[in-house]
């Protein structure tokens, strides 16, 4: 999405919004910014001609639900739900390999670069689907890849990405933490983007008491992979690909 154009907004009223992220677009200017001067919080300040806040963030390379607030009670209250865990989170994420039909990754991590202390962090997934590509891999001659829902129980830096390294089953188009040869397999094919989308977004409407469930809809490069699989009602079941 260019610089300037609008993002997709999902929810708004006079207090909050649910934005649509592109991949590729960073949250706020940062000391990784490198340069760069596009940001998220930037264009929606302009786009909705007022002061917005970040409830929360996505790495520049993922894409989907992103919470914002136009008030600052309003945007504690939010930051409030998310310390207590009443935020609930799903992302959809391709991998290598296939793991468990269901599992949860418990695996203490680091805050990122110069915060070494390490967190309790939690990841439970759900595989949705498996499919294989013909591409010869670890001397086999196709190459695995499987669809997760992945529910994040905590929020550290990168979390989903570097516990899917952990047990190894990497997340396509990672170039950070995933796995270089599946990551060149997809570019070859046409998919660029990391696979890792914030699908759907549930939190309490701070003043009204409304619960709201919010869904991102897929970018086309992620529905190019799904649909190699055969994978696109696997994804509408979990309640994200239109």
């Amino acid at each position: 999405m260019s610089k300037g154009m609008p993002l997709p907004v999902l929810y708004a009223d006079d207090l909050l919004a649910v934005i649509c992220k592109p991949a590729g677009l960073m949250a706020h200017a940062s000391p990784m910014a490198r340069g760069e001067d596009d940001f998220l919080v930037d264009r929606l300040r302009e786009q909705f001609h007022r002061e917005v806040m970040l409830v929360h963030r996505l790495d520049r390379a993922t894409s989907g639900c992103v919470l914002v607030a136009f008030d600052r009670e309003i945007a504690a209250a939010l930051g409030a739900q998310f310390m207590q865990h009443e935020v609930e989170k799903t992302y959809l994420a391709v991998c290598r390999g296939w793991p468990q039909e269901q599992g949860v990754i418990d695996h203490p991590l680091d805050g990122g670069p110069g915060k070494p202390l390490k967190k309790p962090a939690v990841t439970a997934y759900r595989r949705l689907a498996i499919g294989e590509l013909d591409e010869p891999s670890a001397g086999f001659p196709t190459s695995r890849y499987a669809l997760l829902a992945c529910t994040p129980q905590t929020g550290r830096w990168r979390q989903i990405r570097r516990h899917l390294k952990h047990v190894f089953h990497h997340l396509i188009g990672d170039t950070s933490h995933g796995d270089g040869h599946h990551n060149r397999i997809f570019r070859a094919r046409g998919v660029s983007r990391m696979l890792l989308h914030a699908q759907s977004l549930a939190f309490t409407h701070p003043r009204s008491g409304e619960r709201i469930e919010i869904t991102a809809p897929l970018d086309a490069q992620f529905m190019q992979a799904l649909v190699w699989f055969d994978w696109r009602q696997a994804a509408i079941a979990c309640g994200s690909a239109d």
